[in-house]
């Protein structure tokens, strides 16, 4: 007899006479100094925003786990536990995204902008947090992801612009910053601002700008970086402003129009940016 699979079998050449469907029980889960039952019998991690998480196993009304037909006892059974759990889920499970378009749009607006998965997956947590804190009462589904999708971008430092998300989820730019505002105020966690930095290697790389250009792009931003008369100013504006002054000053020109359509600004805001800039760190534009 086979202790672990509780099977009688021929000890010479290993063949079984008779089996069994038992499973032998593991053993009992040791304390450890955490109290934390060392996280053993907890299955494999699934994220918190899958689709159909916790919500029960699937029951089959007509046999059993292995394919064999069920009499009519233990049909009744099943039909009557499916019921109960078909009655309990909603209230027990805490995916709020299951049952609404958030997700599928999320999803779609993530990967129109080209995110990572695990900035997608962080939008759809802060979504989460927000609806059930009620931010979202009273908005239209695409600026609240929108403004989801802004926050997770600037939780990992994605260099995003409020415009380009906007777009990418298909609502206006005002309504995308209204809900962000609340998000910021309603939620525990803070969102910082995406680093100027970041965005300085994006558009460096979309114009083809050399080191030297980005090595003095990079110097004006440490002298600038806490002046009191930026306040106000968004970061991908001072970029491209100083990516403007540096470019002229090396001789590799780029146009306002070039500078202003890789930074989604204006060109009346990158002539006024840049001649304050160039006030501040003593370059002629």
């Amino acid at each position: 007899m086979d202790p672990v699979r509780l099977e009688e079998h021929c000890g010479e050449c290993g063949l079984v006479f008779e089996g069994t469907d038992i499973v032998a029980t593991p053993p009992p889960i040791s304390p450890t100094p955490s109290g934390d039952g060392g996280g053993r019998g907890i299955g494999p991690f699934r994220p918190a925003t899958e689709r159909g998480r916790s919500l029960g196993s699937t029951l089959s009304g007509s046999r059993d786990g292995q394919g064999r037909p069920l009499d009519w006892r233990r049909r009744y059974e099943f039909q009557h536990l499916r019921r109960v759990m078909q009655r309990q889920t909603p209230h027990t499970t805490d995916a709020l995204l299951d049952r609404s378009q958030a997700i599928g749009e999320i999803e779609t607006a993530g990967q129109r902008m080209g995110l990572p998965v695990v900035v997608r997956q962080e939008a759809e947590r802060i979504f989460r947090d927000g609806k059930v804190r009620g931010l979202f009462r009273g908005r239209n589904l695409p600026s609240s992801v929108g403004a989801t999708i802004y926050a997770a971008c600037r939780r990992y430092s994605i260099p995003r612009t409020l415009s380009e998300i906007a777009r990418g989820s298909g609502a206006r730019r005002s309504e995308v910053g209204r809900v962000f505002k609340l998000l910021r105020r309603g939620l525990d966690q803070p969102i910082p601002s995406v680093a100027a930095r970041a965005f300085l290697s994006r558009y460096a790389e979309e114009l083809a700008l050399s080191h030297r250009v980005r090595a003095s792009v990079e110097a004006m931003l440490e002298k600038v970086d806490q002046d009191p008369e930026l306040s106000g100013i968004s970061p991908h504006g001072v970029v491209a402003a100083l990516i403007y002054l540096a470019s002229e000053e090396s001789g590799e020109r780029r146009s306002r129009a070039q500078v202003a359509r890789v930074s989604a600004v204006t060109e009346v805001t990158l002539r006024s940016t840049s001649r304050l800039l160039s006030r501040l760190v003593g370059r002629t534009p």
